[in-house]
């Protein structure tokens, strides 16, 4: 506990830093709102460098300095805040430091967190017992369950009602990893690619007026053809693996009686928590609050003030022997909540850039989605999907989005760009622990739960060796 108020402190540090050091952070400018459009056409590539290395920092130092990195990678992510906002305060101004600051901690990481908390409270309420056994044919089909509950339910949702489940079932089994790999691929990411509940960069589209069951029209194909290939493959290689360990048979098969279900409350709970993310999307209140020239609108504080209720009644409501039961604690939550705050601060430069388009650094980059005014499917695809890997994929959904012309009617008309850019966002973060949210807490939660997950570059080598081939026949079959 104490470890994580520094790191809350050093949180109000940095805003402090830049209020003491660079004392106009307290003016108005009248035009600040202009200036944050337009910076990303000033930085160049240097300015993404604490974003890289934030990266190499998750990625290395858990194998090179394991002990170090377990105590302190809350301070390593506030480093890296520092390292980029101290000199783009002092290069472009505090007041445009803090205003970039408070976007992101406000209208993204905010928000952010407070759905994985909501999602992971209530979510670790709900327990599923009895004789669920880890054979091969019961976890692919707790795959595929996963995979259908996330256009639904959300990724995040999905991936936190299942993992303990799934890492339960699988308890008395001797290699574990491909199960969880393939776990984040699917149900933290490709399952919830057919509306816009299942993942953030669809949920943006449906703002932007891309019509509720269009990816579900359009997707189906792309997602089942990706799902049979992932599920055929898991279902021989976790075969393969069970007649290697010699059939083992779980040693608590049969004692626990029938599969039942303990915390029933909590799946409504998570019901409501899909009804805020929805009302946020399509309720359009007047009012709200603004700080520091950041408008913050009504209905989404509604959405995290209902979201942290939900939460706090599943804590209030659920048995703590039902947590118990699931090896509930609060370090995954904590770790995510740690790293991603420098990620989203460290972050800004690089998606500022992105947003520039032509004329920002990246220019290269971006005009290789098109040529000649025709629109190259493919690249979008990879582009979207590449980017999407590492940085958050929603803004680099809406970049490439707004590369294409940012009209969803005629997106929607034009079916192949706007099914390359979705697929690719949602697809592709699969391909990193920071890909997307879910793929991060699902580590850390197969962490905590005694499974060693592979590093970030380990993982990595499972994506490119099965995600990346599977990709390139993605592009022949649906986005040449």
């Amino acid at each position: 506990m104490k470890r994580n108020l520094v790191f809350f402190l050093n949180l109000s540090v940095i805003a402090l830093g830049v209020f003491g050091l660079f004392p106009d952070a307290w003016a108005s400018t009248a035009n600040l709102h202009q200036e944050a459009e337009e910076i990303g056409r000033q930085l160049g590539p240097l300015w993404v460098v604490p974003f890289v290395c934030m990266l190499l920092s998750i990625a290395v130092m858990p194998l090179a300095l394991p002990h170090f990195w377990h105590h302190h990678y809350g301070k390593v992510a506030v480093f890296w805040g520092f390292a980029f906002l101290v000199p783009f305060a002092a290069f472009h101004g505090s007041g445009l430091a803090l205003y970039s600051v408070a976007h992101t901690l406000f209208l993204e990481y905010i928000p952010f967190l407070i759905l994985l908390l909501s999602l992971f409270t209530i979510a670790g309420g709900v327990c599923l017992r009895g004789s669920l056994v880890g054979l091969p044919q019961v976890n692919t089909a707790i795959l595929l369950i996963g995979a259908i509950l996330a256009s639904w339910m959300g990724t995040t949702g999905a991936a936190m009602l299942l993992i303990r489940p799934l890492m339960r079932a699988n308890a008395h089994r001797r290699y574990k990893v491909h199960t969880i790999v393939f776990f984040i691929f699917l149900v933290a990411n490709i399952g919830g690619s057919l509306t816009p509940l299942g993942d953030p960069p669809l949920f943006l589209g449906f703002l932007k007026g891309v019509s509720f069951f269009w990816t579900t029209r359009h997707l189906f194909f792309p997602m089942i053809v990706m799902a049979g290939i992932l599920l055929t493959i898991y279902f021989f290689m976790d075969t393969m693996l069970f007649i290697k360990e010699g059939r083992p048979d779980s040693p608590d098969a049969g004692k626990d009686g029938k599969l039942r279900l303990e915390g029933p409350l909590n799946l409504l709970l998570l019901g409501g928590v899909v009804f805020g993310v929805l009302l946020s999307g399509i309720w359009k209140p007047e009012g709200g609050l603004t700080i520091y020239h950041v408008h913050i609108e009504l209905q989404n504080i509604t959405r995290d003030i209902l979201l942290l209720a939900l939460a706090a009644i599943s804590l209030k409501t659920t048995a703590e022997h039902i947590r118990r039961r699931n090896d509930f604690n609060w370090e995954p939550i904590i770790e995510v909540a740690k790293l991603f705050a420098g990620i989203f601060v460290s972050m800004i430069p690089a998606i500022a850039i992105l947003r520039a388009g032509e004329h920002g650094a990246l220019h290269g980059i971006i005009a290789l989605v098109s040529k000649d005014g025709i629109p190259n499917h493919t690249m979008y695809f990879w582009l979207t999907g590449a980017l999407s890997s590492f940085l958050d994929n929603a803004p680099t959904y809406l970049v490439f989005f707004n590369t294409a012309g940012g009209n969803a009617q005629t997106l929607m008309g034009e079916v192949s760009t706007l099914m390359a850019i979705s697929a690719g966002a949602v697809f592709m973060g699969a391909n990193t622990y920071i890909g997307n949210a879910p793929n991060f807490m699902v580590r850390s939660i197969a962490e905590s739960g005694g499974i060693k997950m592979p590093s970030f570059f380990g993982y990595m080598a499972w994506s490119v060796g099965i995600l990346i081939p599977s990709f390139v026949l993605m592009s022949v079959l649906f986005f040449h």
